[in-house]
């Protein structure tokens, strides 16, 4: 094994380690809140809820985080961000050690965060082009993704050891000093020169149309944003975990962490294994196949009545859904020009966090109203479903293979 690429180049590596920190407090918090939501209420709507008010701040920000990630100092954005986004988890961690919180009070400062992080997710991505050179770039996607699942199989197993040691309270000022990596990070890191070309028309409805014309008019990266879409508003069932937990498995809190944990430990192994992979092919294949087991993964995993099937089968969806990651990732970044990429991304967060959060919230509604299991599985089905109707209205993705001409010119330092 040796050491992957884009590790070499230093600012990048100062990147990637304080994201692998801060993504394990983030998935510390996500956790915890969802437990601690079931513990002051037995109705999945209010854990669903998390994803409405997670959704909207996205949907009312995203395309002017995108506009201003492009026209300002990226670097900067994410040091306000960051820095934001960490008072915020004091906040709740706090309130939650005063014996005043609500559930109203954990939907207000997940609204506050989201538009926080609305406009920290275009700038960090657009940044990551600035670091390391084209040839590297798909790598530096790949480990980007490992720090991301690695942070979320540490985060949920430590927090299930930490509610059950000490209080709810201690995860979310966990999460609130994690953040400190990624802000050492962009110190050590400093100034990192950007192609920024709407200055001209700032952050205004013209530069916002541009970008969205930008995107219609590349069918591999629509078409893979409406894909991404499609499968997470389905096969997505994170915040039922407390319920499959509770009163389908019926484990504790602990192997409640380890459960949250099993997606992570399927993206990280594949993460790992594609991080050694020079360059990779048939990527459009690749990424319809990942979508397919995704789904089917999630119907087993809704059928499951043992920890161990429930786990491996969630392991499973982690797995597909990283090699998706990954290759859609690299698709977008490499095909979009850098003085569109934050609005390219800031488009992109609109379909892949309201995905995941519309589809929190309608698998909410369906336990409600037909029961876990079913809303799993019916969401699984819904997934593949979606991916049939993709391949039909743009078969040209499936034919993608990776090496075709690329549209942003990247540089490093």
């Amino acid at each position: 094994m040796h050491i992957p690429p884009a590790l070499k180049h230093r600012r990048f590596f100062y990147l990637w380690l304080g994201q692998l920190i801060s993504v394990a407090g983030t998935q510390m918090q996500i956790w915890a809140i969802f437990w601690h939501i079931r513990t002051l209420t037995d109705q999945p709507i209010a854990i669903s809820g998390v994803g409405l008010v997670r959704i909207l701040p996205v949907i009312f920000f995203s395309l002017v985080s995108g506009a201003v990630a492009d026209s300002y100092n990226r670097w900067t954005i994410i040091f306000i961000t960051q820095s934001s986004a960490a008072v915020l988890a004091l906040t709740l961690g706090l309130l939650t050690l005063s014996g005043h919180i609500t559930i109203w009070y954990i939907y207000l400062l997940i609204a506050i965060q989201a538009i926080v992080m609305s406009f920290d997710g275009p700038a960090r991505a657009a940044l990551i082009p600035n670091l390391v050179p084209t040839e590297d770039l798909a790598n530096a996607f790949s480990l980007n993704s490992i720090a991301f699942q690695a942070g979320a199989v540490i985060g949920p197993a430590l927090s299930g050891f930490v509610i059950a040691a000490s209080s709810l309270a201690a995860v979310y000022i966990v999460n609130a000093i994690s953040y400190i990596a990624v802000i050492l990070a962009l110190i050590l890191i400093g100034n990192v020169p950007q192609k920024s070309q709407t200055h001209a028309n700032g952050v205004s409805l013209l530069s916002i149309r541009e970008g969205i014309r930008f995107i219609i008019s590349k069918p591999i990266i629509f078409s893979s944003m409406i894909l991404d879409f499609i499968a997470t508003f389905f096969a997505s069932a994170n915040t039922l975990m407390p319920f499959v937990a509770n009163d389908v498995l019926h484990v504790n809190v602990i192997a409640y962490g380890w459960l949250s944990a099993a997606q992570s430990v399927g993206a990280v192994i594949v993460g790992v294994v594609i991080s050694q992979v020079h360059q990779l092919r048939k990527q459009g294949s690749l990424f319809l196949g990942a979508v397919f087991i995704f789904g089917m993964a999630t119907v087993i995993f809704g059928a499951a009545t043992s920890f161990a099937v429930a786990w491996i089968a969630l392991a499973i969806t982690g797995a597909a859904d990283g090699v998706s990651t990954i290759i859609r990732n690299t698709i977008r970044q490499l095909e979009t020009p850098d003085e569109i990429r934050g609005r390219m991304t800031s488009i992109n967060q609109i379909f892949f966090n309201g995905g995941p959060q519309l589809g929190e919230l309608e698998a909410g509604i369906a336990a409600q109203l037909f029961g876990t299991p079913f809303a799993i599985i019916s969401g699984g089905v819904g997934c593949i479903i979606g991916l049939g109707l993709i391949i039909a209205k743009w078969p040209r993705i499936w034919k993608y293979n990776g090496d075709e001409p690329m549209m942003a010119g990247l540089t490093a330092d």
